[in-house]
């Protein structure tokens, strides 16, 4: 079974910015690239696992957040690198579009997203890791059962984060 980082997106990836789904506006967090880059090189599969309330709330539309994810493979493409998955959630239960107007078990902190990257990827989450800028990441990394999850504010330089991870 394969060991395998999961990244939340918005504020440990990307910089966040309020429902981001538009190219023009995404810009990479320090050593964001080179720390997926260090994944891949290890072969530990880099897992992306995203709330996207956008999509219920009529935002933005789950072609909108694919868009957004090749978008990212595809500059990481330039280095070498890619994303193994993009796991995202666009529900929500106060949202306006249905069908994602609604209670889920893969909105975090719930373990859906985690869980079903493990069945895919056949992932040992108890030798896995998760890497959020909010509490929810960190429950959602317990919730499923990971190794340990880690609190990242976006200010830091992933990499070295990444680095660290690798060498438990």
């Amino acid at each position: 079974m394969n060991r395998a980082i999961f990244f939340d997106r918005d504020g440990v990836l990307n910089v966040d910015v309020d429902y981001l789904y538009e190219v023009e506006t995404f810009s990479w967090v320090d050593g964001a690239r080179e720390a997926i880059k260090l994944c891949n090189d290890k072969g530990c599969p880099a897992i992306v696992i995203t709330n996207q309330s956008g999509v219920a709330r009529g935002f933005f539309t789950e072609d909108d957040v694919k868009i957004l994810h090749n978008f990212m493979n595809d500059e990481l493409k330039k280095i070498g690198a890619y994303i193994d998955a993009f796991y995202y959630c666009p529900h929500h239960p106060k949202g306006i579009v249905p069908p994602y107007n609604t209670i889920c078990d893969c909105r975090k902190p719930a373990p859906g997203m985690i869980l079903q990257a493990c069945r895919d990827f056949n992932i040992d989450v108890k030798n896995s890791f998760m890497i959020g800028d909010r509490q929810r990441d960190i429950e959602c990394g317990i919730n499923a059962g990971c190794r340990e999850s880690f609190l990242f504010d976006g200010k830091g330089n992933l990499f070295d984060l990444v680095k660290k991870i690798l060498e438990k």
